[in-house]
C-alpha cells in the first residue's frame, strides 16, 4: 500500500487549496473513496469477524449540548466479552447507573445494577439479532456496536461518500493507521492497529449537522482474542430482590438512569 504517497498527496492538495483560497475539504474529498483506507477497513473487519471469541475494554466519551449551548462530555467505561455466533456479556459504568447486558443465544437480559431491576426478551439467533433487538426495543444508545456485528465492513460503510488515509498515529501506545470517512449525516474516524492483528483501537463519530457537532468516542484497550470463558458468564442470574420490569428508564442521551417514572 502506498500510504506515504497518498498522505502526501492529501496534504499537498490542502496546501495548494490554502494558497489559492480554495476550500481544502473539497480538494481532498474529490478523491472519493481512498483505496488504502478501504483496504485497511476491510482487513480490520475480516479479522474481527473471523475472531471466534474476544474480550476488550472501552473508555467512552459522549458529548451533548445543553439548552444553554454548553458542550458537556459524559464519560463511561465498558467491558465486552463475546463468543461468536451467539453469546456476549457487556458491562457499562457511567455517570447515572451501572448496567449489564447478557445474551446466551436465546434470551437477552438488560440489568440496571443501581436500580436492581432488569428486563428480558426472548431473542433466538445471533449476536446481530440481539444488537438489533437492543437498538429497536430499549432506546439505549449503542454507537460503536457496528464493530461487534458479523459483517462490520458492511455496517460501517453504509452511506459512506468519501474516505481518507492520514498515516500512522499512536493510540494508547499502540501504532495504528488513521482512517477517516464521511457520510451525509456524520463523519467518523477509526484508528486500526498496525501489523498482523488489525484491531480497532479508537473510533470517533461526529454528528456534523447538529449544533456544536458533538462527538461520540470509544478508545479500546486490553484486547484478548483467545480468552478463557466459562459458560456461566453469558447466563443472567437475578440478584436477590431484583425487580423485573417491562423497560428500564433511559434519558435523552441514551443512558440508563437511576430514576423510575413516578418515583
Amino acid at each position: 500500500m502506498k500510504h506515504e504517497s497518498i498522505l502526501k498527496r492529501g496534504f499537498l492538495a490542502a496546501s495548494l487549496a490554502a494558497c489559492f483560497g480554495l476550500p481544502a475539504g473539497s480538494a481532498i474529498a474529490a478523491e472519493g473513496i481512498n483505496p488504502d483506507a478501504d483496504e485497511i477497513l476491510r482487513s480490520m473487519s475480516s479479522f474481527l469477524a473471523g475472531t471466534k471469541s474476544f474480550s476488550v475494554s472501552a473508555d467512552i466519551s459522549n458529548e451533548f449540548i445543553t439548552t444553554e449551548g454548553q458542550k458537556l462530555q459524559l464519560n463511561s467505561h465498558a467491558t465486552v466479552l463475546m463468543e461468536r455466533p451467539s453469546r456476549f456479556h457487556v458491562t457499562r459504568q457511567g455517570k447515572f447507573a451501572d448496567a449489564e447486558l447478557f445474551y446466551d443465544g436465546a434470551r437477552l437480559t438488560l440489568h440496571g445494577k443501581t436500580l436492581n431491576a432488569y428486563v428480558q426478551k426472548d431473542v433466538a439467533g445471533s449476536i446481530d439479532d440481539a444488537i438489533h433487538a437492543i437498538e429497536q426495543g430499549t432506546g439505549l444508545s449503542l454507537p460503536g456496536a457496528d464493530l461487534l456485528l458479523s459483517d462490520p465492513y458492511k455496517a460501517l460503510t453504509s452511506g459512506v461518500t468519501s474516505s481518507a488515509y492520514y498515516g500512522k498515529a499512536y493510540v494508547g501506545g499502540v501504532e495504528t493507521h488513521h482512517l477517516a470517512f464521511r457520510t451525509p449525516k456524520v463523519d467518523w474516524q477509526i484508528w486500526v492497529k498496525a501489523g498482523d492483528e488489525p484491531l480497532p483501537m479508537k473510533y470517533v463519530i461526529t454528528t456534523k449537522w447538529m449544533t456544536g457537532a458533538p462527538q461520540y468516542s470509544v478508545q479500546l484497550s486490553n484486547w484478548n482474542t483467545k480468552p478463557a470463558i466459562a459458560a456461566s458468564r453469558f447466563k443472567f442470574v437475578a440478584p436477590k430482590g431484583a425487580e423485573k420490569l417491562e423497560a428500564l428508564p433511559v434519558d435523552e442521551t441514551g443512558e440508563i438512569t437511576d430514576k423510575q417514572e413516578g418515583k
